[in-house]
């Protein structure tokens, strides 16, 4: 009878104990972001679901985190979350991955061409909107003073040959 007691008893914690150890286990998958940027701007990545400590995030190399442009920086996780920031250059995806006390959360991070990051569509405004009709007026004021020079010049050649 003592036996069983003690195997029941060691099974309920077993039961008990597995939940929690799980949670903790190495390879428990913290939250992370997806994040779009445009070329050369700065992103604000939060990882979530981390133990409080310290932690690693790594990234590609054509990724900056934070201020040094290194593939790797580390951060103390408050409250269960830690945020880099992330820039890069080139356009493209790129996974950012960050370790905690055995934990990891992947983020992505997009970059895109800044004409694609145009809310609007269409092409980039590059220049300046004028009205059609002021370039009609331009021109034709252009036509105008073209035909006055040829106009003064045949009337001075007729005046000068009389």
């Amino acid at each position: 009878m003592k036996k069983k007691l003690a195997a029941l008893f060691i099974a309920v914690a077993a039961f008990v104990a597995i939940p929690a150890l799980g949670a903790n286990a190495a390879g428990y998958a913290g939250q992370g972001p997806t994040v779009t940027a445009s070329v050369g701007d700065t992103a604000n990545l939060t990882f979530t679901g981390l133990p409080d400590g310290p932690s690693t995030a790594t990234a590609p190399d054509a990724v900056t985190l934070s201020i040094l442009k290194a593939g790797t920086a580390s951060k103390p996780v408050v409250n269960g979350s830690v945020t880099y920031t992330a820039q890069a250059s080139t356009p493209g995806t790129y996974t950012i991955t960050v370790t905690a006390g055995g934990v990891t959360a992947v983020g992505s991070f997009t970059v895109v061409a800044s004409d694609s990051a145009n809310p609007g569509g269409g092409l980039a405004g590059t220049g300046f909107d004028v009205p059609v009709v002021v370039i009609w007026a331009a021109a034709g004021a252009l036509l105008l003073g073209v035909a006055l020079v040829v106009v003064t010049t045949f009337v001075r050649r007729n005046k000068a040959g009389a």
